[in-house]
């Protein structure tokens, strides 16, 4: 009933999952009194909903099974040390495992989305049309300044999440990995997935990885011309997901889940993002659209008035000199994604951002929504109107990665 704050248990197949005391706040909802369309399941009125970023459930041997055995002994592994278990990843600090009990939900997220078949069911029950779906233990396939054991880590997940969501590709749309580092490598492996039917890339942050070094290319610089032009060439979006430039887990000891998260992993997403728009690349590839996954978008307005101020009072120094602002060129070609951010969506239309905010449940991930994303929507999204609503929830998503939208559903593009 509008205006009622209610709170439900969530029920998969036949499975009722219980709502764990410090998950209740999840379900709550403010109610949807003066709401004509609604996020909520099964509702006639529903918004079409677009996750733009959701994860995938490898398996655990993925890369053991598909990769050359030279590689072996350099993979993910856990390692016994004399203060316990760890995990060893290359490129990233050693992550000491420790044996956290989950109940209810939270085991519940990271269980799911194994197979094709629970993950539409999953998605169905949260109202999701059609998600995007990025690594999840892959993202440690970047953490290697090793650009070709990248690569190589890359074209084996690429290789399995066709495989296991090929066939469901109008709903479940794994991003095509790439190892940027590897440029001739990179753009193989962009002619080989496009034509496999991949409708969207995933570079990392940075294409090498680590803290920065003048010395290593970035996107800003004219070497990576030829990437541009290949992703141009066959009408691809790209996305940049937190956690593939540098080691995201930066902090240790207390608090380190949230500072890691808040600081090491988000921020550095900020950096593709000028990258492209401040040195000229969206000029000559004018084609080119690219979203920054999971970084939230509270700080994109920010960061579009401090490129432009930059670019304003550092004229003399600029080179190449711009046709537009460096935030008209994000708004013409950029997109960012979030799962709530009240004080982002505060700014959406201040900012003439609305066209360019993607809204995602990150899906299984303790940080997403599901199983409540409508509470959730309705937690944060109650100052916008509806063609606001519809187009973060869905139609932008829907238009960058080239769903074909009917009345109720989302089929596969035809080109």
């Amino acid at each position: 009933m509008a205006g009622e704050r209610r709170s439900s248990n969530i029920e998969n197949a036949d499975v009722a999952v219980r709502i764990e005391d410090a998950n209740k706040w999840r379900a709550v909802s403010p109610g949807i009194e003066g709401w004509s369309r609604t996020a909520r399941p099964g509702d006639e009125a529903k918004f079409l909903m677009v996750s733009a970023d959701s994860h995938a459930n490898e398996p655990p041997d993925l890369w053991l099974t598909r990769m050359d055995k030279k590689f072996h002994h350099r993979l993910p592994r856990i390692v016994e040390r004399p203060d316990g278990l760890a995990q060893v990843t290359e490129g990233f600090r050693a992550l000491s495992l420790r044996d956290t009990p989950l109940d209810g939900e939270d085991l519940r997220r990271g269980k799911a989305g194994r197979s094709a078949e629970e993950r539409l069911v999953d998605q169905d029950l949260d109202g999701i049309d059609a998600e995007i779906i990025f690594p999840n233990k892959g993202i440690s396939m970047w953490a290697t300044p090793d650009s070709i054991f990248a690569g190589a880590m890359c074209r084996a997940w690429n290789d399995w999440a066709w495989e296991a969501f090929g066939n469901h590709n109008d709903r479940l749309a794994p991003m095509a990995c790439l190892a940027t580092g590897d440029l001739e490598g990179a753009i193989k492996e962009i002619d080989r997935t496009a034509t496999l039917g991949f409708r969207g890339l995933c570079l990392p942050c940075t294409p090498i990885f680590g803290h920065s070094v003048p010395e290593n290319p970035n996107y800003n610089l004219p070497v990576y011309d030829r990437l541009w032009a290949c992703i141009q060439d066959h009408d691809l979006p790209i996305t940049f997901h937190i956690g593939t430039g540098r080691d995201p887990r930066g902090a240790r000891g207390h608090g380190g889940a949230i500072i890691n998260y808040a600081v090491h992993a988000m921020p550095p997403a900020m950096e593709p993002m000028a990258n492209l728009c401040c040195s000229g690349v969206l000029e000559r590839f004018s084609k080119l659209k690219f979203a920054i996954i999971e970084a939230g978008i509270g700080w994109v307005p920010w960061a579009l008035e401090s490129m432009d101020e930059s670019y304003r009072k550092h004229h003399m120094w600029v080179r190449p000199r711009l046709s537009m602002l460096p935030s008209e060129f994000f708004k013409k070609h950029g997109f960012a994604s979030f799962q709530e951010d009240p004080a982002g969506l505060d700014l959406a239309r201040k900012h003439d951002l609305v066209d360019n905010f993607l809204w995602a449940n990150d899906y299984p991930h303790h940080e997403g929504t599901w199983p409540h994303s409508a509470a959730a929507i309705e937690r944060t999204m109650g100052d916008l109107d509806e063609e606001e609503r519809a187009k973060i929830l869905g139609l932008n998503a829907a238009k960058l990665f080239k769903f074909d939208i009917s009345a109720k559903d989302i089929k596969v593009a035809r080109h």
